[in-house]
């Protein structure tokens, strides 16, 4: 049956892969609450639309750092693309820049950033950041970056150590290494392959605010600080020169029990005068379009995308960032509003506390 929404690619993904990929992609830290918890805060605010608006020409237009995208959706940075299809991150560019929006490209990619540029030529894209504990690999890696043509650099602050992921830890889910991890590889001089918890320990776990001001002061590129759920570390990325911040809990994957993001995002938004982004449980063009009223300037998915690359490489991503983009063009007509530039607090209202009520979510 042809899938019609994310949740349908999602069940086709769980078939196609192995236990231990599908538990890596779709799985959370601890008891997964907070996992849950980013969907469930989409339930907690309903939509109001305004009636006899003319709507005859509606678009989902928008821009985030001054570049115009088709739409309020940007595709976050999702490791070992390879491991979901053999395509990789290779087939998610291709999508993505026929789509007419921004990839971010993880360091852990299955590929190199120049090759990933060269399926993407023209395209907007930005490069997500993790710190090596050897500083020079880190700078080498962001060069090759730069000269590949990425337009942004978004550095993930959240993450000193991996938090503890027990759908890994039950079915042993190793990257092999015939999968080839180019910053890994880097980093150990060697090919690699391991759990996660071993490769992320090439990474430095004594990031601060001065790694973020002096990596702002020598890029020609603008950064992003991702991983950023209170008004005072919004505060303090902007003063240490971030041109943005991505709200964020790394799609509950680290700390169990913090706050879900579309919950943190007013007070980050309100904080800063910068493009706030925001991740995290995003299913639904309908829940952009929320994000969207609680300050965001655009959301990024990342499960959504790799279901449909699990499922049908380049033209399952495609679709889902295409179902997305219409989703939200019909969700900006039933609102009244022509275009994401005019969504704004007025467009949605608290929800009554029973949270499967709300539809659209």
């Amino acid at each position: 049956m042809e899938p019609v929404n994310i949740d349908d690619y999602e069940r086709l993904a769980e078939e196609l892969l192995e236990p231990g990929a599908f538990g890596y992609f779709a799985g959370g830290a601890g008891d997964e609450w907070t996992l849950r918890e980013n969907r469930d805060a989409f339930a907690r605010w309903v939509l109001r639309p305004r009636a006899l608006v003319d709507v005859s020409a509606v678009s989902t237009v928008t821009t985030v750092l001054g570049t115009e995208v088709s739409m309020p959706v940007l595709v976050a940075p999702v490791a070992f693309q390879r491991m979901a299809h053999p395509d990789g991150e290779l087939a998610t560019a291709r999508a993505t820049a026929a789509a007419g929006t921004i990839m971010c490209l993880s360091t852990m990619a299955t590929a190199a950033t120049a090759d990933v540029a060269a399926a993407a030529p023209g395209a907007p894209l930005w490069y997500q950041v993790y710190v090596f504990k050897d500083r020079g690999v880190t700078r080498a890696l962001i060069d090759q970056a730069v000269d590949a043509g990425f337009s942004a650099l978004v550095l993930t602050a959240d993450t000193p150590y991996l938090g503890r992921r027990e759908r890994d830890l039950r079915t042993g889910f190793r990257i092999p290494p015939e999968i080839a991890v180019p910053a890994c590889e880097a980093a150990a001089g060697v090919g690699v392959g391991g759990t996660p918890q071993e490769l992320l320990a090439f990474c430095a776990n004594d990031l601060s605010w001065r790694d973020l001001e002096a990596l702002a002061a020598d890029s020609p590129l603008p950064v992003l600080a991702k991983g950023i759920l209170t008004a005072e570390d919004a505060r303090l990325a902007a003063a240490h020169g971030a041109a943005g911040v991505i709200v964020s809990n790394h799609g509950g994957r680290q700390l169990d029990g913090v706050t879900a993001t579309l919950d943190a995002l007013p007070e980050v938004a309100e904080a800063v005068d910068l493009d706030v982004l925001m991740d995290g449980g995003v299913r639904r063009g309908t829940d952009a379009v929320k994000a969207l009223a609680l300050g965001a300037r655009a959301v990024l998915v990342g499960r959504a995308a790799l279901w449909g690359l699990a499922a049908r490489g380049e033209e399952g991503v495609a679709h889902v960032l295409e179902l997305l983009r219409a989703e939200v063009e019909l969700a900006l007509a039933l609102l009244g509003r022509a275009s994401p530039a005019e969504i704004d607090r007025a467009t949605i209202a608290a929800c009554p506390p029973s949270p499967s009520s709300a539809p659209g979510s």
